[in-house]
């Protein structure tokens, strides 16, 4: 996604995010640590019959008040508790420009590692005060990819994983330690992350013969996402449901 982001092209795609006026009902910001730091996340507090949480991972924008909004949406439908974590450390863009400067700020090293922590920390109790018995991933387009990378990362401790059109792993041999169930959501029109490398995604899936499922819309790049002021508003509800489902199957 770095990559992708240097491209003038692509900047020019993700239109700048409206402004928001959000006030968290029942989120709020903290802190969790991780080998060698601490990272910032928003967490929306479980239900009290929940047995599980999802991980909740922002676009190149940063961890802004539509993730806020949204993770606060998702602990509604489901009563998950829902921790959204932040890899920009608390800058947010408002710029194709910024967000790309922003992007390529993110240590991947660390990011790594902060994503590898959360899921045990959720399952622990540390998190959010409670022992957790099963972890769900979710990301859009950057942190899409990071969505993967934690479920990859976090072996028998990521229960479920739901990428919108973010950049998976297509190397089968890679795919080996992945232990979750995969929900890829993508669109047919995004130039970059479209029917050409859904298929490669596929079938390397079906080489390490890893449970995935796709749902492809008549949609292009970040069709999806909370910031998007050209939200595709019946594909979004379409893939939510879909969301929903696949984390109320596996959590």
């Amino acid at each position: 996604m770095k990559e992708f982001a240097k491209d003038p092209a692509f900047r020019a795609e993700h239109l700048s995010p409206e402004a928001l006026d959000f006030v968290p009902q029942t989120g709020k910001m903290g802190t969790f640590a991780y080998e060698g730091g601490t990272a910032k996340t928003f967490l929306v507090p479980p239900a009290p019959d929940t047995k599980a949480g999802v991980i909740v991972i922002h676009e190149w924008w940063g961890l802004n008040d539509h993730i806020k909004r949204e993770a606060e949406a998702l602990g509604r439908a489901t009563g998950y508790a829902v921790a959204a974590i932040d890899l920009y450390d608390g800058r947010v863009a408002t710029s194709s420009d910024e967000a790309s400067k922003f992007i390529q700020m993110v240590d991947d090293d660390r990011a790594r590692k902060i994503v590898t922590a959360a899921p045990k920390l959720i399952e622990d109790g540390t998190m959010f005060g409670r022992k957790l018995e099963r972890v769900g991933v979710v990301g859009y387009c950057f942190g899409g990819g990071w969505s993967f990378q934690t479920a990859l990362l976090g072996g028998a401790n990521v229960d479920a994983c739901v990428l919108y059109y973010g950049m998976p792993e297509l190397v089968p041999e890679k795919l080996r330690a992945l232990q979750a169930p995969v929900l890829g959501v993508f669109g047919n029109k995004d130039r970059r992350l479209g029917p050409e490398l859904v298929g490669k995604f596929a079938q390397a899936m079906a080489v390490a013969a890893k449970p995935l499922e796709l749902r492809v819309y008549d949609a292009d790049h970040g069709f999806a996402n909370p910031s998007n002021p050209k939200f595709d508003k019946a594909n979004a509800k379409d893939a939510w449901k879909a969301m929903l489902v696949f984390f109320k199957r596996y959590l």
